[in-house]
């Protein structure tokens, strides 16, 4: 099962979608050629790293896949815990995500603005945030909101463009002004944080304001009132 659907729900996969766009600006911009929540675009750097591509880190984008690899098991356990309290366990990885972005912002300020040289800073900033969308990526999966996956677009973008087909059923139309809203927020968050870097901040803040999108998210879901099943009477 998957979470209870509510207009805050629908609110807070669209913010996050949106962070995510902030977080690979960072990634694709400031610590290298590489994604830390677009794993096909990650993994198709790492082969053409492989095959010798210039400018490509085979390192950063296998500590990246690691990383993500890792939040996904991470997240897969904690859902295991909690299985019983759908909610609360949804509430529970946004928090903990907050907390890894979070320490992925501390552990970014002593890095430099776009172009510095790579470094062990760079890849265990890169560690963490991989960590995070690994989790995040479990976090919203197990929600079940097919229009707001939060890390790509491209399944929305093609199911908004195939709606528009002739002969579409008309009762799928429905669910288009969510997909616009989950493609339009990715773009947005691409847009903010790549201002943000060449504007001359530090990668540090678009990273420490993700942090706060993911933790206020949680904490805006945990006011959602919950739903408890009807009591079992004794029957005989």
């Amino acid at each position: 099962m998957g979470l209870r659907r509510s207009a805050t729900l629908d609110a807070v996969l669209i913010v996050l979608t949106m962070s995510t766009g902030v977080i690979e600006a960072v990634s694709l911009l400031a610590l290298g050629h590489v994604f830390t929540a677009m794993m096909t675009g990650n993994m198709l750097f790492l082969a053409f790293g492989l095959a010798g591509g210039p400018g490509l880190s085979v390192t950063a984008s296998s500590v990246s896949l690691a990383g993500f690899a890792a939040g996904t098991l991470a997240g897969s356990a904690l859902e295991t815990r909690v299985a019983a309290h759908r909610s609360r366990w949804f509430v529970t990885g946004l928090a903990a995500e907050g907390v890894l972005l979070g320490a992925a912002g501390l552990a970014a300020g002593g890095i430099g603005p776009i172009g510095s040289p790579l470094s062990g800073r760079h890849y265990g900033v890169i560690a963490l945030i991989a960590l995070a969308m690994g989790l995040r990526s479990v976090t919203t999966l197990r929600a079940k909101v097919a229009e707001l996956p939060t890390t790509l677009t491209t399944r929305a973008l093609t199911s908004l463009v195939g709606d528009l087909a002739p002969g579409t059923a008309a009762g799928r139309s429905g669910s288009r002004p969510l997909r616009v809203a989950g493609i339009l927020a990715m773009f947005v968050g691409g847009i903010l944080g790549a201002w943000m870097l060449t504007a001359g901040w530090r990668p540090q803040i678009p990273l420490l304001i993700a942090a706060a999108v993911a933790l206020a998210g949680a904490a805006a879901y945990s006011r959602v009132p919950r739903v408890h099943p009807p009591e079992q009477r004794p029957t005989g």
